[in-house]
């Protein structure tokens, strides 16, 4: 779309689709790919799709919508988003499901007008100039469509409902396009067709996606995860953690391994380079280290683990299983420390009764989720403190953060310092603080003044 082009403010996409629950997605697809990598398959493909239609929201004024089956609304939120709105698919077929769902998207609106655009989820060339080009000629034209080699369509576009255009149609066929054109010409609407590209139904459509670096992961199973560290003067530990991520993974060769320097005065960059980790700076706080790190991540996973902690054997692994749910929205480990004794054991149980049964993990978890929640949530918010937890609570919110049975291995130099006590003490009363919204400055002095500075 021109950057001049204004889309009118009742402009909605449609995105049909189904939860990708193996076996029951991409059936056509499953003798190729079986049903596991079919619904990994439609899920990308479903999520490149919405994620296109999300990139014109931040300078256009219109809404994105869902026509949603096969899970609950509930698990669709945690999968796609809070900031989507979502309709059931209704009908027997799939003319009934696209003509029941603009007309829900269209009451909706002012005046029940569109324009409204309904779009498929399984069009690796969908994109947001696409997106933009129908949008546009809903302009100037009554009825936009985007033909798909196979004879169907991608995409159709309307501004008030038209159910002609769905009735009696042999859907699955390739006569749909020629169908849809003709009783487009006896309603007399004018049409602007878009260019044609191929949808993923079959096969023989999988050869493009087997080299497109979005999709080529999901045939070799090979997910990359990327390990993002925030460190300040770390030298000490830095070697350890580094060794151990290194020697724990089961995929080493797929770990991205980042380490963000917030300006130490000793020689932990040097470390983090000689360990063959990609060394960035930041000295806005960990915060920002830890964007920094995200924005130039390469995997599709991120891991943000502190200096001081050491992830479980496999941990890799672990994390590939965990966000292999479209629901779950992110996780962490069980939290264990490196100090001995009945006090420290009682805290540590406390911390994963929290995490697991609250479902608020701290930072020093080692918290993980997909590349993609992490931006569109908007990354860590630029806060001195309590960072970790802020993003958890919007987390949280979205759908299920889940604690994995397998334990992380921190320091206990913290509470060592200054004693169990007086740290857990100091700790809760900044949890409180935030809840009841203390500015975060404040609750950041009082912090470095409970600590001992």
């Amino acid at each position: 779309m021109d950057e001049s082009t204004t889309v009118p403010n009742s402009a909605r996409v449609l995105v049909f689709t189904r939860y990708p629950v193996p076996g029951q997605v991409k059936t056509r697809l499953i003798p190729a790919l079986g049903p596991d990598t079919a619904a990994r398959l439609h899920r990308r493909m479903t999520e490149h799709v919405v994620t296109s239609a999300r990139e014109l929201i931040g300078s256009n004024r219109f809404t994105v919508h869902v026509g949603f089956t096969g899970a609950p609304l509930k698990a669709f939120r945690s999968w796609l988003g809070h900031d989507l709105g979502y309709v059931p698919q209704t009908g027997d077929d799939l003319g009934r499901r696209m003509g029941h769902g603009i007309a829900a998207v269209l009451r909706a609106g002012p005046g029940g007008r569109g324009p409204v655009v309904v779009i498929g989820s399984d069009v690796p060339g969908l994109d947001r100039d696409i997106l933009g080009q129908a949008l546009d000629a809903l302009q100037r034209s009554d009825l936009v469509i985007g033909p798909a080699e196979d004879g169907g369509y991608y995409l159709i576009g309307m501004h008030r409902p038209h159910p002609e255009l769905f009735e009696n149609m042999d859907w699955g066929s390739s006569s749909v396009f020629a169908q849809t054109m003709d009783v487009a010409k006896r309603l007399g609407l004018t049409v602007t067709v878009l260019p044609v590209l191929r949808d993923v139904d079959r096969p023989e459509d999988l050869d493009v996606l087997r080299h497109d670096p979005r999709f080529a992961d999901v045939f070799t199973g090979q997910n990359k995860l990327s390990v993002i560290i925030p460190c300040l003067n770390e030298a000490r530990n830095l070697p350890r953690t580094l060794e151990h991520v290194f020697q724990s993974a089961d995929q080493e060769e797929e770990l991205d391994v980042i380490v963000v320097d917030g300006g130490s005065r000793d020689a932990t960059s040097e470390i983090a380079a000689r360990y063959g980790a990609l060394v960035l700076q930041s000295h806005d706080g960990r915060a920002a280290q830890q964007n920094v790190g995200a924005a130039r991540a390469l995997g599709r996973m991120l891991l943000f683990l502190h200096a001081d902690t050491l992830p479980p054997k496999g941990f890799d692994r672990l994390i590939r299983q965990a966000l292999d749910d479209p629901a779950v929205v992110a996780g962490a480990f069980r939290l264990r420390t490196d100090s001995p004794g009945p006090a420290m054991r009682l805290i540590e149980g406390m911390a994963n009764l929290r995490s697991a049964a609250w479902q608020y993990p701290y930072g020093d978890q080692g918290l993980f989720m997909e590349k993609r929640v992490f931006q569109e949530l908007g990354g860590f918010s630029a806060l001195p403190i309590m960072e970790d937890f802020e993003l958890v609570r919007r987390l949280r919110r979205r759908g299920r953060i889940v604690t994995l049975p397998d334990s992380v291995l921190t320091s206990s130099r913290r509470w060592r310092r200054l004693g169990l006590l007086r740290t857990t003490l100091v700790n809760q009363l900044m949890v409180l603080g935030f809840v009841c919204g203390v500015p975060v400055h404040a609750l950041a002095r009082f912090y470095r003044g409970g600590k001992g500075g």
